[in-house]
């Protein structure tokens, strides 16, 4: 099941070239203010026990729809209590990184070469609709796009057992960690307005099947910059999953990105993003 975001905050189900607008089949009372919306969260939490009722209302002719061409899409993640994201989990980003800390640092930093989890601002979200916007006081910055497999978390929790931690994703969805390169803590540099981009859609685990074995590429004006494949992960995602459970509890809604794959570049205005991952789709997003 493909679940989108809609105007409104409404809930949708994506079907072939169509979206239906399922939000009255859902067993809470519907709130369109983003720092409210808790619907979302128990969405995540409980979709095995409400996915009968959207599968249906998705399929009854009376639900509103509308092509999915002319639907105006959200990030498929509602005021999520943290983005927990993963440094340095492909050995190609890590030896590029050097190269790049050289360049804008001066120095190699070895313990940014470390796997390690950061966290991100949630309201650096945005959606497949908006614009990234480079902030005026970064302009002699390098600003870099990392296309990367991001997990929403369903059930959550704390402890998890890496054997049993996909079992608490509800699902996938493709992001950008936008990131000023230079001196400084990780998650300043990457929580600017508009750095996490995601979209267009969540698909839901079952759908989306083993994230070990999925395509991520990577166009910026026509070029392609990044092309592998989740497999290259250093840690796979159940690991990242059952660590960042060991320092924070996990709450339903959470989003947490996987890691850079190599091939980052920077990004100017006027450029535009377009990310595909395999089973997940595309997101096509602009730099202002």
């Amino acid at each position: 099941m493909r679940l989108a975001i809609l105007d409104g905050l409404r809930l949708g189900v994506v079907l072939r070239d169509e979206v239906a607008d399922v939000t009255g089949a859902l067993p809470w009372t519907h709130d369109d203010d983003p720092l409210t919306a808790g619907w979302w969260r128990a969405l995540c939490r409980d979709l095995d026990l409400v996915r009968p009722a959207l599968a249906q209302a998705a399929e009854d002719p009376s639900v509103p729809r509308i092509a999915l061409a002319d639907a105006r899409l959200r990030a498929p993640a509602v005021n999520p209590s943290k983005i927990v994201a993963a440094a340095s989990n492909y050995a190609g980003h890590v030896a590029e990184m050097h190269q790049v800390q050289r360049r804008t640092l001066g120095r190699i930093e070895p313990w940014m070469m470390e796997f390690d989890v950061f966290l991100k601002a949630p309201s650096s979200i945005c959606g497949p609709e908006e614009y990234i916007s480079l902030p005026a006081q970064q302009a002699a910055a390098e600003i870099h796009h990392e296309a990367e497999l991001v997990a929403i978390v369903g059930k959550g929790g704390r402890r998890i057992p890496a054997p049993q931690a996909l079992s608490r994703i509800v699902g996938y969805t493709i992001g950008l960690d936008i990131t000023v390169r230079g001196e400084g803590d990780r998650s300043r540099r990457k929580s600017y307005d508009t750095f996490s981009p995601l979209g267009p859609w969540l698909v839901t685990s079952d759908e989306a099947g083993e994230p070990s074995d999925m395509d991520i590429e990577l166009v910026c004006n026509g070029a392609l910059r990044q092309q592998v494949s989740t497999r290259d992960m250093l840690v796979p995602v159940s690991e990242i999953v059952a660590y960042a459970s060991t320092i924070m509890t996990l709450l339903p809604g959470d989003v947490i990105f996987t890691g850079a794959p190599p091939g980052v570049g920077v990004i100017r205005p006027g450029d535009k993003l377009r990310v595909r991952i395999s089973r997940l789709g595309e997101m096509e997003v602009g730099v202002r």
